[in-house]
């Protein structure tokens, strides 16, 4: 049998549908498929039909987790998530939920003996509430818009909710003869922001939930053109209730416009319910500050913090603020590296987090009194939540060669035990490539920590063609992650060995690392990558005529950068959302404050020494010496790099007679989230590598 009809096959078993059934409404609801993997090998249909656990959430008595799934259809082009129960203790896992529409947010109640959830099953996004076995379930509330986020006080009185608010005039408040214009009238920056039109801008409310539903709504930001949570990605952990349920903190970056996108300086704010008055409790704090968490008695607010403004890759430090004497106070400082998941314990005496150390992000402790920190777990995983469960942690970890699985942790010890293994069937079945840690010296004589995946059944007497993973960021770790897209053990069950180098400018090994990338985007890091694969390439099975470059944003840039600089090393180049034309992008994209910092200014800045120096080395300055097969990849909806950027990189392949092909997705954002997307994504990518590689 030959290649194509494997592939065909592994596909037609991953399509084989489920036994979902069909919900109160009559349609087809998506769940787990029964699928049966041939010859071993993950194939993109076979990542697609994987289940996606998140969503930890742990109940009062510290006995049961409640979380999500998520499952794809590749038929109808949908995904759905529903709900599930596991004892912290261990043991089989409860399904709650089975239904088209999606449960959200999901959380307990106060006793533990029920659930909230957010559900669009009466066509918006409303709270809902049900049993904790499931049954019963009942809708809270009627809002007017969708709701996006919540969460109780204690007492389960009030809600604290997140709804879009409208932000400046349609063009039908300014002509409201011309209600069917879809015109944009825009005076001011921050018109787009990530993959949308900004129109709206998500707002926190508070209310008294009662029986017939939410009264007493008030506007938190009582109207103001602010946001907060912040966009693109921020949630309900932005938000927090005080203790007594009097105060809320929230994260808000008070500014619009020019100023918000030239500024990085959000605050932690708390508002009085009783007074509605609100206080700034990071005034004097000039980067992010976002995330407070109260202690147990309310005392502090445990919170993340940045130093500098403009600088979205700062090291992220944990602060306490003190309500008794309003100072705050930095309880990482022994920690070289970004904090996150801040969870206290019941005492109020310990906090755990989250950090990337050595690439890999583990759990630690911090003394509240004495700052004193500790690793409590260790190995070639990284851990993305967090949570208290009684005397243990839960949290959800995966690696290079595993999703995410609920894992319980002896906070003493760091011995751990799977508590959820969703895909077991699959990894019964499939052949998973081994993963090497790699010291390599870079040209300066450093040792950089990168990442060796090998193919399934690799026989070190036979040869390879291998691949080099630029990463994105710049600033973001290259550690045991597990993507749906940029899937290390997919191309290893494609036959390429890859290389995935940490090079300057990746988290997770300290801030000096980090930082060295800034505002020398041509420099070391090149460099860096360029010592990753020569030293790859100098092994007995791996085959030095016939390498590959990939990357995604930032990696696109690479990608995009060594393509004029690489002395034929490479002989298929693959750029997913990367800049092609620094100048360009300058101008075209909405942070502002990223380009600033990273690129040291404005091209136009002739005196400026730094800024010209990273203009001088935009990938569009050395087309000239491209002379390499090359596929350009972009969302159409992509407003923080540009569509343009990869369009105008396939358009000179094209005009030098370079081998090229463009795959835009008009639908699809920065990344590509649609199942069939996805799909199409992945053949066109591994299309490219078989035509130029093998």
């Amino acid at each position: 049998m030959n290649k194509s009809n494997l592939f065909m096959m592994a596909m037609t078993y991953a399509l084989t549908s489920c036994a979902g059934g069909k919900d109160a409404s009559g349609g087809e609801i998506i769940c787990k498929q029964n699928i049966r993997i041939e010859n071993g090998l993950m194939t993109p249909e076979v990542l697609m039909s994987m289940g996606r656990v998140d969503g930890i959430s742990v109940s009062p008595d510290g006995k049961d987790i409640l979380y999500g799934v998520q499952y794809f259809s590749l038929p109808q082009n949908k995904r759905n998530r529903d709900l599930y129960i596991v004892p912290v203790s261990g043991g089989t896992s409860r399904q709650l939920t089975k239904t088209m529409e999606g449960e959200q947010e999901a959380t307990w109640s106060a006793d533990g003996s029920h659930l909230y959830f957010l559900s669009s099953e009466s066509g918006s996004s409303q709270l809902w509430k049900m049993r904790k076995d499931g049954k019963r379930r009942k809708q809270l509330t009627k809002y007017s818009s969708d709701i996006e986020a919540f969460s109780l006080s204690s007492d389960e009185k009030k809600i604290l909710f997140i709804s879009q608010v409208q932000y400046g005039k349609r063009v039908k408040d300014i002509y409201p003869d011309l209600p069917l214009s879809n015109g944009k009238v825009i005076d001011d920056l921050m018109y787009k922001h990530w993959d949308e039109w900004v129109e709206t801008v998500p707002h926190p409310f508070v209310a008294t939930l009662t029986k017939s539903g939410l009264e007493n709504i008030t506007d938190i930001l009582e109207g103001q053109p602010y946001e907060s949570p912040m966009k693109p990605r921020g949630g309900i952990e932005q938000l927090a209730w005080s203790p007594n349920g009097k105060s809320i903190a929230y994260t808000c970056r008070k500014k619009t416009g020019l100023e918000y996108s030239i500024s990085t300086n959000s605050d932690i704010y708390l508002y009085s319910l009783d007074t509605k008055e609100t206080k700034n409790l990071t005034e004097d704090m000039m980067g992010y500050d976002k995330n407070p968490v109260f202690s147990p008695d309310g005392r502090f607010i445990a919170f993340q913090s940045m130093a500098r403004d403009g600088y979205e890759s700062d090291q992220d430090r944990l602060f306490l603020h003190d309500m008794n004497s309003g100072l705050n106070r930095c309880i990482s400082d022994s920690i070289d590296g970004d904090v996150s998941s801040a969870c206290w314990t019941k005492d109020g005496r310990t906090i755990y987090f989250l950090s990337a150390l050595q690439a890999v992000t583990q759990i630690f402790s911090v003394d509240v009194e004495t700052a004193t920190v500790k690793q409590i777990t260790d190995g070639m995983f990284d851990f993305t939540s967090l949570a208290l469960a009684g005397n243990q942690l839960v949290g959800l970890r995966h690696s290079l060669s595993h999703p995410d699985d609920v894992y319980r942790i002896d906070p003493v010890n760091g011995e751990m035990l799977a508590l959820t293994d969703e895909n077991k069937e699959i990894y019964d079945q499939l052949k998973v490539g081994r993963v090497e840690k790699r010291m390599i010296e870079t040209t300066d004589k450093q040792q950089m920590l990168t990442w060796v995946v090998y193919p399934p059944d690799f026989d070190s007497t036979k040869v390879y063609p291998a691949i080099l993973y630029c990463s994105g960021g710049p600033q973001a770790t290259v550690g045991q992650f597990w993507s749906y897209r940029w899937n290390f053990q997919l191309m290893a069950a494609n036959g390429y060995i890859i290389v995935a180098p940490n090079r300057r400018g990746a988290s997770g090994l300290g801030q000096v690392w980090k930082e060295q990338i800034s505002k020398d985007y041509g420099g070391q890091n090149m460099k860096d990558y360029l010592s990753a694969i020569d030293a790859l390439a100098k092994e007995p099975y791996v085959d030095e005529n016939h390498l590959g470059c990939v990357g995604p944003s930032y990696g696109g840039f690479s990608v995009y950068w060594l393509a004029g600089n690489h002395q034929k090393r490479f002989k298929a180049f693959i750029a997913h959302s990367g800049i092609f034309n620094a100048e360009a992008q300058y101008l075209e994209t909405e942070e502002l404050w990223f380009e600033n910092w990273d690129m040291g200014g404005a091209f136009w800045e002739k005196n400026n020494v730094v800024a010209q120096n990273s203009y001088a080395n935009s990938p569009h300055k050395f087309i000239d010496k491209w002379d390499t097969p090359i596929l350009c990849i972009h969302g159409g909806k992509d407003y923080r790099i540009l569509a343009s950027q990869s369009m105008a990189a396939f358009n000179a392949a094209k005009i030098k007679g370079i081998p090229a092909e463009l795959l835009i997705f008009p639908d699809e954002n920065h990344w590509i989230l649609k199942p069939q997307n996805s799909i199409l994504w992945q053949r066109r990518f591994f299309s490219w590598l078989d035509k130029w590689l093998k």
